[in-house]
């Protein structure tokens, strides 16, 4: 695209103006400088001016997915608010566990792995929010004072992780790939999970997520193996503050606390 510029050929003026004319249709802004460089070759004699906006930047050019994502991260807006509202009464009318014909985050979705071919399928669940509360009778727990609190417990894993147990336990045939946040309101949050099925050929001749279909992969999520088992084990950080996270806070306590000493012969 090549932008033609009827006035003063500074920079200074290029900036201060900020209006650009393309044919029939023209863009306004604040910032002349940063236009002229996303719009592309500006014919001008001025050779500063031409070497400053010769080529555009490459953030410039912004797909389709990262419109989608932008709008994502602004969930406060008034169009976000109005959509998720429509959208969280509509998630209430169905049942915990239901599937979808397509993700409603696309481009989180493909960030975590889906693709939009056979093999792959997305379900929505909910999970009930709130802390947890101890299953006693009445409310009286037999045992150390230390351990009588009823309410105001916290558990130990996130809702996104019992979303991805829930799936994976209700659909025994399929593997959990991943899972994302949708949406939430006074009583659940909402999470599409993704499932691959491991007997589809496709997924078995995909050489980027057949390694899925090994034995070792089954209920993964039961097993913290996904992001957000990882997540609450510890696994994400590295360093030496997340030396005793590995391979696990309970084998690590165990080899601090075994007394191994070689046999006397």
């Amino acid at each position: 695209m090549v932008v033609k510029l009827g006035f003063g050929e500074t920079e200074r003026e290029v900036a201060a103006i900020g209006k650009f004319e393309f044919g029939k249709s023209e863009v306004a802004g604040t910032s002349g400088i940063s236009r002229v460089l996303m719009t592309g070759l500006v014919e001008s004699s001025n050779p500063l001016l031409q070497s400053f906006v010769r080529r555009p930047p490459i953030s410039a050019a912004m797909g389709a997915y990262k419109y989608v994502s932008e709008l994502w991260r602004k969930k406060q807006s008034d169009v976000m608010g109005f959509v998720q509202r429509v959208r969280c009464w509509d998630y209430r009318q169905h049942p915990s566990i239901v599937r979808v014909t397509r993700p409603t985050r696309p481009d989180k979705a493909r960030r975590l792995g889906y693709k939009a071919k056979q093999g792959y399928v997305i379900y929505r669940v909910h999970v009930r929010r709130g802390g947890r509360k101890r299953p006693v009778a009445k409310g009286i727990v037999y045992g150390k004072p230390t351990n009588q609190g009823v309410t105001q417990l916290k558990f130990q894993r996130s809702k996104r992780s019992v979303a991805e147990e829930r799936a994976g336990r209700k659909l025994g045939g399929l593997r959990v790939l991943n899972s994302y946040w949708i949406n939430e309101d006074s009583t659940y949050k909402y999470f599409e999970v993704i499932l691959v099925d491991v007997a589809h050929t496709v997924i078995k001749k995909d050489p980027r997520i057949n390694w899925i279909v090994n034995p070792v992969h089954k209920h993964r999520e039961l097993r913290g193996l996904t992001s957000a088992g990882k997540k609450y084990r510890g696994l994400r950080g590295k360093g030496h503050r997340y030396h005793k996270n590995r391979p696990s806070r309970r084998a690590t306590w165990k080899r601090n606390n075994t007394l191994s000493l070689r046999r006397y012969r």
